[in-house]
This record gives C-alpha cells, sequence and structure tokens, in this order.
C-alpha cells in the first residue's frame, strides 16, 4: 500500500536582493515580514535560511523570526558557491573542498552569535552541495542539509542519510539530506541540467496552479512507489517586494533575466497564498526542517 503521507517544507533563502546578483537587503527587510504575516494566517511554520552576512546586517529579522515559531538556519557565509558547480556564473568561483569546513564554520558562528543558538539546518546556495559541505556540516552538528537538486541528480526521491564519500548516496551519516521538489515526471527539453523540472520559480511566473499540476504528478509518481512525500520548496523574500529591471552600484549595472524579477512583489505573495492552500487541500502537512530531521527513520 502506498504511503498517504505529504510533509512540505517551506524554505526561505535569506541572501541579498535578486539572487544575490545585488548588496542590497530590502528583500530580508520588508519582504521577510510579509512572509511570516501569511505564515501565521495560514498557520504553517517552515525554514528561513540566512547567509552569515544576513543575520549580522538584520539581526531583527532573525529575531523576528525565531520569535514567531519558524527556524532559523544557515545558508553559507556571504552566499558563495561552497558545493560543486553545476552551470557557470560569471566571477563566481566555488570554494576549493579544503577551505569549505572553515567558510562554514565561520558561517555557523556569525548565525550562532546573531541568534543565540547553533543553527541545526543547512541550505546551499543555488543548491550546490557536495560531499566536502556534507561532511563539513556533520561535523558542525547540523541535522539537516536542504541542498540536493533533485532535477539534476534525480535519483533521491525521498530524504536520506548520506554517505561520507559521496553524499548524493545513502550512507550512515546522521544528517539528513533532504531533495528539492523538481517533477520527476515530465520529459525535459534542457538536456544535462534538465532545470526545467525544477520548481524555481513556477509558482509566480506561472502560478500555483500550473505549479500545482507538477506537484499532483510527482506525488503520484511517489506514492505508486510506496514511498513518503516530502516536497521540499525555496523561495527568497526580495520575490516578496517589487523588483527593479536593473539595479546599479559601484561601477555597474544589473540587469537580470525577466524570470528572475517577474511577477514579484503582491502577486507572488498572492500566489504563495494559493499555492499553500492548494497544498492544504490535498491533505499536505507543513514542517520546518530541522523538525523533519528529528522524526526521521
Amino acid at each position: 500500500m502506498a504511503d498517504r503521507r505529504i510533509t512540505v517544507i517551506f524554505g526561505i533563502d535569506m541572501e541579498t536582493d535578486v539572487g544575490s546578483y545585488t548588496p542590497f537587503y530590502e528583500g530580508v527587510k520588508n519582504g521577510t515580514p510579509r512572509l511570516l504575516e501569511l505564515f501565521a494566517k495560514k498557520n504553517i511554520l517552515g525554514t528561513f535560511f540566512f547567509t552569515g552576512e544576513a543575520t549580522r546586517e538584520n539581526p531583527e529579522i532573525v529575531d523576528l523570526v525565531d520569535k514567531s515559531g519558524n527556524e532559523v538556519g544557515c545558508h553559507s557565509l556571504y552566499h558563495e558557491t561552497v558545493g560543486n558547480e553545476l552551470f557557470p556564473i560569471p566571477g563566481l568561483k566555488p570554494l576549493l573542498p579544503e577551505e569549505v569546513p572553515l567558510r562554514l564554520a565561520k558561517a555557523t558562528e556569525w548565525v550562532e552569535e546573531t541568534l543565540g543558538r547553533r543553527p541545526l539546518s543547512f541550505r546551499c546556495p543555488r543548491l550546490w552541495g557536495s560531499t566536502a559541505v556534507v561532511d563539513s556540516l556533520e561535523a558542525l552538528g547540523y541535522q539537516a542539509d536542504a541542498s540536493y537538486p533533485l532535477y539534476f541528480f534525480r535519483q533521491r526521491l525521498v530524504p536520506y542519510h548520506p554517505d561520507r564519500t559521496d553524499w548524493t548516496v545513502e550512507g550512515s551519516m546522521r544528517i539528513l539530506e533532504i531533495p528539492n521538489f523538481a517533477d520527476m515526471t515530465m520529459e525535459s527539453k534542457d538536456p544535462g541540467l534538465e532545470r526545467d523540472r525544477d520548481q524555481w520559480p513556477l509558482f509566480r511566473t506561472l502560478g500555483a496552479a500550473k505549479l500545482m499540476q507538477r506537484i499532483v504528478r510527482h506525488i503520484e509518481f511517489v506514492q505508486n512507489q510506496g514511498l513518503p512525500v516530502v516536497l521540499c520548496f525555496y523561495f527568497h523574500p526580495w520575490e516578496f517586494i517589487p523588483c527593479k529591471k536593473r539595479y546599479h552600484f559601484g561601477e555597474a549595472s544589473v540587469m537580470p533575466d525577466r524570470f528572475i524579477v517577474k511577477n514579484t512583489g503582491e502577486r507572488a505573495l498572492r500566489e504563495l497564498g494559493v499555492l499553500v492552500d492548494q497544498l492544504t487541500a490535498i491533505g499536505a502537512s507543513f514542517t520546518r526542517a530541522d523538525r523533519l530531521a528529528a522524526s526521521w527513520g
């Protein structure tokens, strides 16, 4: 008999605006309270993954998230690439594996200094994880890592305890690796990466109803294999404020691709609320990453 449980984790990546292509924190400052208000209205909780710098620059937001009952997690130090690069971004080079332990320790320290206790959940920027990352997180006492990009590796449909020598396969580590939802039933038109299976930012570019069609197909696919359904999503606070088509700072300008900023602000907040309602209607329950890790067998 198929396992009918549907567990949802809403992960909010607390970083500078527009995918950290800018140095601004308008989303963290102004988008986060709107998200917390929505979460409270819908009676759900999630995990807010802060970069170390975001906690230092926005301690009042860390406190707001913590007091709301949502989890404060870690999202690297400056939104750098701590794991293995999946596709190149000009000017952004990944840390060397030997640099990862120190960098994650420092990120954890900064979050802990602001929060008042050590974070238990982590997510790599852009879902670019690695064995070096997971090994370092284990040593730092983390309980959950929500970095596995299902659209790319396509193997792990449910959370698992990874292997010390290969984070993408099951092993005996204590930390729980949580895959990020991707529609594994669709035919990809993106050879190699298959990034079109991924869920972001479809809730606002196509709408919650379109994303739910993919979610329902994936749920049936997983349940037909007798597995519990865990849907982990990633969003960003800057998506819930109006974003600009062009940002100028320093000596240059950033003009993000249209899909990055399309329908940000009120439309995004409204569609996220619809997504919560539709997930609730099919029996989904919402939890934090640390609580899932504590309850997972």
